[in-house]
């Protein structure tokens, strides 16, 4: 069954990733001949994190790796055996049953990885054996948790980050703005705007503007390696579009980005350590290159020409060193000493040199102080710097922002208007600062063909029974309307163009009906026990990340609000409403007063 299945990413994913207790309990199955009797798992979660209306599943891809190399290894039984907790169990536990374990008995279906999903729908449904079903539970949670998490975090900075650019967001027409040429200050015309006027909210919008990127920068901030790793991936997964991580570039074969440090700037202390540094001439006057330029000469002769002596000497000169470094991409960090006075007039002194020679510049990094500010004066010194010297790449510079960058900055800023073109997030991304856990639960609903429940005073912790089947139904605008969950054995499942009868699974007053234009069912087969993997069922990471544009493309844009975001609606049918309830009257104890 593994032969044609990696193993999973991380080599600490095995058999004993998982807590005591399911080991434990898998003993007791055992002791008592109950391990084989056919169960009915969920996973899910029954509350969407960052106070939002919605949460991206991720993870199937490790889920799917770990149920097909699940097995105990020799060693890993003979630790079993020896901890003090189960020494006392008896040898055919460990020799005949765990040895021989694996998951050629365990069917699971999933809804599509990157999907939109919504509080108590099943992300994934196993329906196994009740030993192995027990001793998967803890690993497969850790490997939907996180994952999960961390893509809905990167999937709503994303959405931050462009703003009021509707078209990217909630898949609706955008207005279209008019914007008038601007005129500078011999009379010309410009068709370009500056960016810097559209982008407070409320204001004028140039949609024909960058939409800014993402990019993550939380490696050094994870919580380990694996914690780094799995948030460049799943980053990528919500819409961030690169990683500094290398390790991830090469394992996932996903874009890497990243320039240097403050120390690198630090580390030169004079022009004299970059004499002589030359560069590769891209261009010349008769179209051919090939010959070496030393660029501090020519580098200083546009610092006199635009009487900025008084930059600092050591940034210069590191960015000389960057420039013959990696001309064709070109991009500095300008907030060592001062960003307005020194380090964004030394980036253009040496982008026009290179320019010159036929190599394009990238842009700049400001990483502390008011960003929005900075980022403004950059944006208008670029732009004048493209009028007077008729050089139109400064049109087209990414004005880069870091520092603990969160969701709310990134609103924040679009309040007050910035030049941005590319954020990068770290710690506040990698660590879900605002929530640190998603809280996805594996329960047991059905065992014998007979349907389990759980109770609790907390009613969102309350269990709805049995087999289901989730739909999605769409309505007349094409946008998802509600999701429903419908007992399996029911007769009457949604169609499209007949009315559905929609209920709150606890509220009989909160109904609605519905008349589909589409039904869609969520789940698929995606793990078939001996048969092992359903490929068909699986996408490569570029997929899933493109199936979740398209989704927020295609959702209200009221689900994508920071602030009151709307409600999504999952009901269940009548039939499952009344079956719920009717258990839930069985399993309660009556009390009674003396």
């Amino acid at each position: 069954m593994a032969d044609s299945v990696p193993k999973p990413t991380n080599n600490l994913v095995g058999p004993l990733l998982t807590d005591l207790y399911q080991i434990t309990m898998a003993y007791a199955y055992w002791k008592t001949n109950q391990s084989h009797r056919p169960a009915h798992f969920e996973l899910f979660f029954r509350k969407n994190p960052f106070g939002g209306s919605y949460t991206l599943f991720a993870g199937l891809d490790e889920v799917l790796k770990f149920l097909s190399n699940f097995r105990f290894s020799e060693d890993d039984i003979e630790y079993l055996r020896n901890t003090a907790q189960l020494s006392h169990c008896e040898a055919a536990f460990f020799d005949e049953y765990l040895a021989n374990l694996d998951c050629s008995e365990v069917i699971v279906h999933a809804i599509k990885e990157g999907s939109m999903a919504f509080p108590r729908v099943p992300l994934i449904t196993i329906t196994a054996p009740l030993g192995i079903g027990n001793l998967i539970e803890t690993t497969l949670l850790t490997l939907v948790n996180y994952p999960s998490l961390v893509a809905t975090n990167a999937c709503r900075m994303v959405v931050a980050a462009r703003g009021q650019f509707w078209e990217e967001t909630a898949g609706a027409n955008p207005p279209r703005a008019v914007v008038p040429p601007r005129t500078d200050s011999t009379g010309a015309s410009h068709r370009t705007p500056r960016k810097s006027i559209q982008m407070a909210e409320g204001g004028l919008a140039d949609f024909s503007r960058r939409k800014p990127k993402c990019v993550e920068f939380g490696l050094r901030r994870a919580q380990g390696p694996d914690g780094g790793f799995s948030a460049s991936k799943y980053s990528h997964i919500g819409g961030f579009h690169a990683t500094s991580n290398v390790m991830a570039g090469k394992i996932l074969n996903m874009p890497i980005a990243g320039t240097h440090a403050h120390s690198f700037v630090q580390s030169y202390t004079s022009l004299s350590l970059v004499e002589g540094a030359a560069v590769k001439r891209a261009k010349s006057e008769g179209g051919e290159g090939g010959d070496m330029v030393n660029l501090l000469p020519l580098v200083m002769k546009y610092r006199n020409e635009l009487g900025w002596n008084d930059t600092n000497d050591g940034e210069l000169a590191a960015f000389v060193g960057y420039a013959v470094s990696f001309p064709n991409v070109f991009l500095c960090l300008v907030d060592t000493y001062d960003t307005l006075q020194s380090g964004l007039r030394n980036f253009i002194l040496v982008s026009l040199v290179l320019d010159d020679l036929g190599y394009t510049p990238r842009g700049i990094r400001l990483d502390s102080g008011d960003l929005s500010y900075l980022s403004l004066e950059c944006e208008y010194v670029f732009h004048e710097m493209a009028d007077r010297f008729g050089r139109p790449f400064f049109y087209d510079l990414d004005i880069v922002a870091s520092n603990d960058i969160n969701e709310n900055i990134l609103h924040s800023l679009n309040k007050q208007g910035h030049g941005i073109t590319m954020f990068g997030i770290g710690t506040n991304l990698v660590t879900c600062q605002s929530q640190p856990a998603l809280g996805c639960v594996y329960k047991l609903v059905e065992i014998d063909g007979e349907p389990r429940i759980k109770l609790s005073n907390d009613i969102e912790k309350v269990l709805i029974p049995g087999r289901k089947v989730a739909y999605r139904l769409f309505g007349e605008s094409g946008w998802p309307l509600l999701d429903l969950l419908v007992g399996s054995n029911e007769v009457d499942q949604p169609v499209v163009g007949e009315r559905t009868l929609c209920l709150h699974p606890f509220m009989e007053q909160k109904r609605v009906a519905v008349i589909p234009k589409r039904v869609v069912k969520l789940h698929n087969l995606v793990f078939d026990g001996k048969n092992g993997v359903v490929s068909e069922q699986l996408s490569t990471l570029s997929e899933t990340r493109q199936f979740v544009n398209d989704q927020i493309n295609h959702t209200r844009p009221d689900l994508l609000r920071y602030v009151n975001p709307g409600e999504y609606k999952v009901s269940v049918s009548e039939e499952t409403f009344r079956f719920l309830h009717k258990l839930w009257h069985t399993e309660t104890p009556v009390r009674e007063l003396r």
